[in-house]
């Protein structure tokens, strides 16, 4: 065996996210390679949450259907999986946990019973993650040494507890090897010591610091609020970053345009319904030309929606919203790498063009975890592009490429005028119908510019396709994965990070397959209404998800050989 998912699943407030990060880095430290992405309900206490955790000897960094092991944590776990349980599928339990489920055998295990036996049934995580370990083969060392790890920074008695519960919890797994044979035969680890774990937003957080970020203010709003925590970690960690917790999301984007305009490099994280609260200062930086960058990470809306959940659903929010016509950039990481140095290159096409850059992640990028290697800087130092200013200066010169000299107030003799209202080259209100046209196109002519500097999309699999499967961003993984298990030559995977301006080789990819078959989370196929506004291309067949939840790979699997049968 290469490959085990594990589930736990219980309700909110009983540790399962302790359990993630703790099995995690016993996994990682043991030389295995981890996936980890969890789901979750809007509540403080009670729903049911699970959390998947996939350990391999191979790259694993997609989302599955499967469960190997189920471990409950609550009465409701089994019902709310659903028909994730198969058969096949292995529940390790407390009896109550298991004994209505009807179709499936479970294995008792009283956790809550060895839990108080060392002293408090809040245990009872630990001693799973020690079952886990043993169910999987890992060293016993390996386990006790990462829970004092973990726990180092706790009072001495709950760090010796941990032990003692990660022990138990390894003896009952040692003990089920033996009398049930339920010991999974996973191949040796492939020893991957040196990579790194990160989830998405933590490869956000350290593209921004990469991109020089010194100023991030936000008003929290799953799933964007880990960038901005995040960051407020890294200025104990020699970072010079200002974090601001605004009082809205009104006061946070005019915060980060203050920020830009005094020589910072500023960012904003946020949601769909946060965004839409920024949208007029979004247009202001348009107006007065200032670089911003947003990160914006999707959750299933209209209103407050499914604010715990996945979608990909604000591509068009972030394309059409704020009144008035004036360029954008639009990146959407695919992996962790992407999160990490798109983020970086935000903040220096922010500075270049003076133009707002969005980030399009989601609560499926943002909060899954896997193992990279090591992250290196894309470029030795970020370039800065404000000018030093003289007395003649005016902001908003006229130039051949749309780009004015962007002044910072004090940074020389000149002023460094600007207003939302329309203006002049040197930043004064003016009604003039003709240097109204002029600024409009000045300000236009920069689309042409960013367009050379657009990032073409990625072909994953044979040139020599006939079908074509077309994704964007947090999809990239799972749709990989899919057409590897699918194994056809005549069919290959194009993967866009950059969704605007959209690179000029689509046209080329698209009119080269006999079919094309789109994967997006949402209900309207919103990048397949963008390819074909720039393209006059009509996408064939759109496999469209929007219950919340991220696609699995047996799903996108199952659909593409479904729709692809007349190409085989």
């Amino acid at each position: 065996m290469n490959d085990v998912s594990i589930v736990l699943c219980g309700d909110a407030g009983q540790g399962i996210q302790t359990v993630e990060q703790l099995f995690i880095n016993i996994v990682k430290k043991e030389g295995f390679n981890v996936f980890s992405t969890k789901e979750y309900m809007s509540r403080v206490r009670g729903g049911s949450n699970s959390t998947q955790l996939r350990i391999s000897t191979e790259p694993v960094t997609a989302y599955i259907n499967r469960i190997d092991i189920l471990i409950p944590l609550s009465e409701e776990a089994i019902t709310h999986l659903g028909n994730r349980v198969s058969k096949k599928t292995i529940i390790i339990g407390e009896k109550n946990h298991i004994k209505n489920n009807k179709h499936f055998k479970g294995i008792e295990i009283p956790f809550s019973q060895y839990a108080k036996e060392i002293g408090n049934i809040v245990f009872s995580n630990t001693i799973a993650v020690g079952l886990l370990s043993a169910l999987c083969g890992i060293d016993k060392k390996t386990v006790t040494e990462q829970v004092e790890n973990y726990f180092s920074k706790k009072k001495k008695d709950l760090v010796k507890n941990n032990i003692l519960a990660a022990e138990k919890g390894y003896a009952a797994g040692e003990d089920l090897v033996k009398k049930r044979k339920a010991k999974l035969n996973i191949s040796s680890p492939p020893q991957q010591y040196n990579d790194i774990v990160l989830n998405g937003t933590q490869a956000i957080g350290l593209g921004a610091l990469a991109g020089g970020c010194n100023f991030i203010s936000s008003y929290p709003m799953s799933p964007s609020t880990g960038v901005l925590t995040f960051l407020s970690q890294q200025q104990h960690n020699d970072f010079d970053i200002i974090v601001e917790q605004a009082e809205d999301e009104i006061s946070a984007i005019n915060m980060a345009l203050g920020a830009w305009y005094a020589g910072a490099r500023a960012m904003v994280t946020t949601s769909g319904g946060g965004y839409a609260l920024m949208t007029e200062g979004v247009s202001l930086a348009g107006m007065i030309e200032s670089p911003m960058v947003i990160h914006l990470a999707q959750r299933p809306a209209p209103a407050t929606g499914l604010p715990t959940r996945t979608e990909q659903a604000d591509l068009e929010l972030a394309l059409y919203s704020s009144h008035g016509e004036f360029p954008k950039i639009i990146f959407a990481p695919g992996t962790l790498q992407d999160g990490f140095y798109l983020t970086q290159r935000a903040f220096n096409l922010a500075d270049k063009y003076q133009v707002p850059v969005y980030i399009l992640t989601d609560q499926y990028f943002v909060d899954s975890y896997y193992n990279i290697p090591s992250l290196t800087l894309e470029s030795g130092t970020n370039k800065r592009y404000f000018v030093k200013i003289k007395k003649t200066y005016k902001r908003y010169e006229f130039t051949k490429n749309g780009i004015s000299p962007r002044g910072i107030p004090g940074y020389g003799d000149g002023l460094v005028c600007v207003d939302s209202d329309e203006h002049d080259e040197e930043g004064r209100i003016t009604e003039s119908m003709t240097v109204r046209t002029r600024m409009v196109d000045k300000r236009l002519r920069k689309l042409k510019e960013i367009t050379k500097e657009t990032i073409p999309p990625t072909l994953i699999g044979n040139k020599n396709y006939k079908t074509l499967i077309i994704g964007w961003g947090s999809t990239y993984h799972i749709i990989k994965e899919a057409l590897k298990r699918i194994n056809r030559k005549n069919i290959s995977f194009l993967h866009f990070t950059q969704l605007y301006p959209l690179h000029s080789d689509t046209v080329k990819y698209l009119k080269k397959a006999q079919q094309t078959i789109i994967v997006e989370n949402n209900a309207t196929s919103q990048f397949s209404n963008l390819i074909k506004r720039h393209t006059g291309h009509e996408i064939n067949y759109k496999i469209l998800q929007y219950n919340g939840l991220p696609f699995s790979v047996e799903a996108v699997e199952n659909q593409i050989k479904k729709i692809s049968q007349r190409y085989q």
